[in-house]
């Protein structure tokens, strides 16, 4: 039997046999239209494929993540179609569908594939998917698909072959396009009724750099075409608010060669603007009881080799240093973690201390490919706000909601008001990919899905995406244009404490193995502060800002009376500088919109005369005149 339930509470049920699609005809033509592939006993799959067994069945839509997955993976396929019609002989690597869209990476061989070919890429995209074809499953043996590709010479797919097992290989057929693939695929392409290729870009095969360099497509759709053109909207909005672009122009942040691509510099006003994250949580910490340490930048290959951060970022963290004489093996840190257990072994404890809660804005490098390198977004040295607590097991939902509360605070202060919180599981199929037992995880997930339940916090659950050595929260942010981060994250830890044999004496004065938390409230302030850059346009919070005002005299003879204002400011805690340049006022008001200061005080002969100053606002124009102590007021009332 086939259960289907609705919102309202109200369940159906179907004889085995039919598809997903049939069950919404049912219902509905019009939801029938609309259901791009199901969900079978927590299984994605096609729509358009029998159940056979025993089923819940959930009904994917556009509205669904799962949904736009299916209809975003077709959509790659739809595009790899056109591309072998315009160009014979292609090759093909893979083609997924991503948060925003789909991309494929080709082989052209001998083709000379360029930007200015997307148009005609989309027109024959269209052009397929006007016909209503069928995405049309067939199981294969493994000798039948080697058969194939053999034949049609592309040894990418040959490649991804010899992985699979006999049982578990799949192609889909579009048309004349037969591809290698799991699915799951949406009906048919006349639900694709907009597509934009938005860009290309050079991608190693299976992400080796000593491996083919591959033309990688990347391009949307979408089914309805004015909600194409609502996403184009977005990303001309998307430039203006690029965090690479604002932090050159408001002297953030830089890049050089010289010291090597990835590694941001800190300039002046961005470092002022970090430090003040960093002292706002600093405080946050203190109050609830954190003790901050500081670690090196770098440890012995062993100590990660215990951790096991060795055997996992071990090919993505910068190789090991050796010693000119000891015959030493160094790494610079990856994580943070190993360090602090260190510090916990550093003597013996009692349970009467615990919880020990050790914090640290750790500096941590990992090699990343140069294509991946993005602003600050994508770095290979970044700061995490890291701290790690070591409490008793009786402890945990208590510090984990303790910690749930400080990232939240850390969340809403800075002005993000659209956020989800993802539970982060491993994935029970693939168990090797993580270290310790399955009790240790049981009892780990178990705390993370109790501790957010008690609270009633609305979260997703996602297999697969835990760290190596635990589950995870991870906060989803939303940023001005809808855009989804991930930035904070709560982890809980049952077999860093194993591995490094961490102990302290119970009530019983017996030996007991404490339980770790690690969480990072902004997860890096690299990323954070890129993210931030990008939700505010550079626009920062008052108390943030690394400028709150600027003082633009209308000429030479009023800097002197300035240079007094600015250090009677800065005696009431305000920040601010000078505009002493020798430009009209009216280009110092322009440049200092473009610099968004919040707040400009215009220095002439009335203003000197009367002792006041007089306000702008940024964006708005004249405010009126104030005295000193006022406008220091005025300041430190919206902090």
């Amino acid at each position: 039997m086939i259960n289907i339930k609705f919102p309202d509470g109200a369940v159906k049920q179907f004889e085995k046999g039919v598809n997903a699609i049939d069950i919404a005809m049912s219902i509905s033509e019009g939801l029938a239209r609309n259901v791009l592939a199901a969900g079978v006993n927590g299984k994605v799959q096609d729509a358009t494929m029998p159940i056979e067994e025993d089923a819940d069945l959930v009904l994917y839509t556009w509205r669904d993540k799962e949904g736009k997955a299916a209809y975003w993976h077709s959509s790659a396929h739809l595009m790899a179609e056109a591309l072998e019609a315009l160009y014979p002989g292609i090759k093909f690597g893979i083609g997924p569908d991503i948060e925003n869209g789909f991309y494929y990476d080709v082989d052209f061989g001998d083709y000379e594939f360029t930007k200015a070919d997307l148009k005609k890429v989309e027109q024959q995209m269209m052009q397929f998917a006007k016909k209503k074809q069928t995405y049309d499953r067939k199981e294969v043996s493994k000798q039948e698909a080697l058969d194939y590709f053999t034949k049609k010479g592309d040894e990418y797919k040959l490649e991804l072959i010899q992985d699979l097992e006999d049982g578990q290989i799949t192609f889909y057929q579009t048309g004349e396009f037969t591809d290698l693939c799991r699915g799951p695929h949406i009906p048919h392409t006349k639900a694709i009724k907009s597509v934009k290729l938005l860009n290309i870009a050079g991608a190693y095969w299976r992400g080796d750099e000593n491996r083919k360099m591959m033309t990688r497509i990347y391009g949307i759709t979408f089914p309805q075409k004015k909600e194409l053109k609502e996403y184009l909207d977005m990303l001309e909005e998307a430039k203006k608010r690029d965090h690479r672009k604002l932090g050159a122009e408001l002297e953030l942040f830089m890049f050089s060669e010289k010291v090597g691509a990835g590694l941001p510099i800190w300039l002046p006003k961005g470092t002022s603007l970090r430090k003040r994250l960093e002292e706002f949580l600093i405080k946050e910490q203190e109050d609830a009881g954190y003790q901050q340490v500081i670690t090196p930048h770098l440890g012995k290959k062993e100590l990660y080799v215990t951790s096991g951060h060795y055997a996992k970022y071990g090919a993505d963290s910068f190789q090991p240093i050796h010693t000119p004489r000891e015959g030493e093996e160094f790494l610079l840190k990856p994580m943070n973690c190993p360090h602090h257990c260190e510090i916990f072994n550093n003597k013996p404890h009692s349970y009467k201390e615990l919880p020990i809660r050790i914090a640290e804005f750790g500096t941590v490098y990992r090699y990343e490919q140069s294509g991946e390198l993005h602003g600050l977004t994508r770095v290979r040295g970044f700061t995490q706000d890291d701290a790690h607590i070591f409490c008793t097991p009786d402890q945990l939902k208590d510090e984990f909601l303790a910690v749930l509360a400080l990232t939240q605070k850390v969340i809403n202060k800075l002005g993000f008001e659209n956020y989800t919180a993802q539970i982060s599981l491993r994935d029970p199929e693939n168990k090797e990919k993580y270290i310790g037992s399955d009790e240790n995880w049981e009892k780990a997930e178990r705390a993370i899905i109790e501790a957010t339940q008690e609270i009633g916090l609305e979260t997703t659950t996602e297999l697969g995406e835990a760290a190596f050595y635990g589950p995870k929260l991870d906060f989803m942010i939303k940023d001005a244009l809808g855009r989804s981060w991930q930035l904070g994250t709560i982890q809980v830890d049952y077999n860093l404490p194993e591995r490094f044999e961490l102990e302290y004496i119970g009530a019983d004065n017996q030996k007991h193995r404490p339980v770790m938390i690690h969480r990072a409230p902004f997860g890096s302030m690299e990323r954070f502060v890129g993210v931030l850059i990008e939700h505010t346009e550079g626009k920062f919070p008052l108390w943030l800002t690394p400028e709150q005002f600027r003082i633009l005299p209308v000429s030479d003879q009023y800097i002197e009376h300035s240079n007094k204002l600015l250090a009677e400011f800065k005696s009431k805690g305000l920040r601010g500088g000078i505009d002493s340049r020798t430009e009209s006022v009216g280009r110092k008001i322009r440049d200092t919109e473009l610099a968004k200061i919040p707040y400009m005080l215009i220095i002439g002969e009335k203003e000197v005369d009367s002792g006041l100053v007089s306000v702008r606002k940024q964006g708005e124009g004249d405010i009126g005149n104030m005295t000193t102590d006022d406008f220091a007021k005025f300041i430190n009332d919206q902090l």
